[in-house]
């Protein structure tokens, strides 16, 4: 980093990560510095050739930190940070083995806990991105989703199942444990610094590092291309087919950190609208015409039928209300994606 500087700095964890990225750029937008963790030389190349302009004004720079449940493994990362902002976790709806996964979560999260309490002298907050998946579990019909839900249901299911578990409930089962111990911690310790949790639904919308092929998208649109390149529609994802665009969450991310007093202690359900993916095959016919009779399905008559709203389904009142009340719609969160998708050749 630059030697002499008046601006905050952020230690961004996990800075390779697809929401990663988009967080790193709005807290460097809104005039703070980063310091990213990745857990190799190699996977930083990426974020920080998208991001060189600061990179080279000395505002951003990337730190390896290979292992995050080794002890001790952020004690030179949370030096002179004033805020921490943690990703790194892992991710992926196809888990088979819930031992790592779960080890790797928790873990994971409470050594950068204690890296920070012991550590962060200037440390003024924590912001963990959880997930939906730590709220979501079966409801009776009609039941809205607040910050006071947990997903015990997941938890219940890898216990019971362990590796016969799905995939879903060994990534659900894992965030929810990772946020439990964040909050244990701050019940048990008291830290001086604020505690803050942001939940995201999945997490659609333009990624800042255009993925090397196919195979590199994020598995929470990958949906997206897999409707825009005419494959077969997939089912509609879970978590009530619930979406929330990556800038978004990011500006969260950054409210919170803005407003370590009034986040403090609180969790924000990041999600803008559910749908089901014809309606998502529908916006991108419109959108793009050229593409429009490669995409399957039956396009719908009217487009405005396919309801996204989510107020009878989440509650996100909160999380509107920190973003001023504006928000992304969906139309712009696929639109917005696919224009970064398509800078893979798409072959049809």
């Amino acid at each position: 980093m630059s030697a002499q500087t008046s601006r905050e700095l952020v230690l961004v964890t996990g800075a390779n990560g697809f929401i990663a990225a988009r967080t790193i750029e709005a807290f460097l937008e809104a005039g703070y510095d980063v310091r990213g963790t990745v857990r190799s030389e190699a996977s930083g190349v990426g974020i920080q050739e998208a991001l060189k302009s600061y990179v080279d004004s000395g505002r951003f720079e990337v730190v390896v930190v290979e292992d995050i449940t080794r002890s001790g493994a952020f004690d030179k990362a949370v030096a002179g940070c004033h805020a921490i902002a943690h990703l790194a976790a892992p991710v992926s709806l196809s888990f088979t083995d819930p031992v790592p996964v779960l080890h790797g979560a928790i873990v994971g999260t409470e050594t950068l806990l204690n890296s920070a309490h012991e550590f962060g002298a200037n440390l003024k907050t924590v912001v963990l991105m959880s997930s939906i998946a730590a709220i979501l579990s079966p409801r009776d019909p009609g039941y809205i989703y607040s910050e006071k839900d947990w997903n015990e249901k997941s938890q219940q299911e890898v216990a019971r199942l362990g590796s016969g578990a799905t995939g879903y409930d060994i990534y659900a089962a894992s965030k929810t444990a990772a946020e439990q111990a964040f909050w244990k911690f701050r019940d048990n310790k008291k830290p001086s610094f604020a505690m803050t949790a942001v939940n995201p639904t999945f997490v659609g919308g333009p990624p800042l590092v255009s993925p090397e092929n196919p195979e590199h998208i994020s598995g929470t649109v990958r949906h997206i291309w897999t409707i825009l390149s005419g494959a077969p529609i997939p089912p509609t994802l879970g978590g009530s087919g619930s979406t929330v665009d990556i800038r978004d969450v990011a500006r969260l991310m950054v409210f919170a950190v803005k407003n370590p007093k009034k986040a403090n202690g609180q969790r924000y359900l990041a999600v803008s609208a559910a749908g089901t993916n014809e309606a998502i095959a529908d916006i991108l016919r419109e959108k793009y015409p050229d593409r429009a009779s490669i995409i399957k399905g039956e396009p719908s008559a009217v487009l405005e039928e396919k309801s996204f709203d989510i107020s009878g389904v989440i509650d996100n009142s909160k999380a509107v209300e920190a973003m001023g009340g504006a928000i992304h719609w969906v139309q712009g969160e696929c639109s917005g994606c696919c224009r970064k998708l398509r800078e893979i050749s798409l072959k049809s």
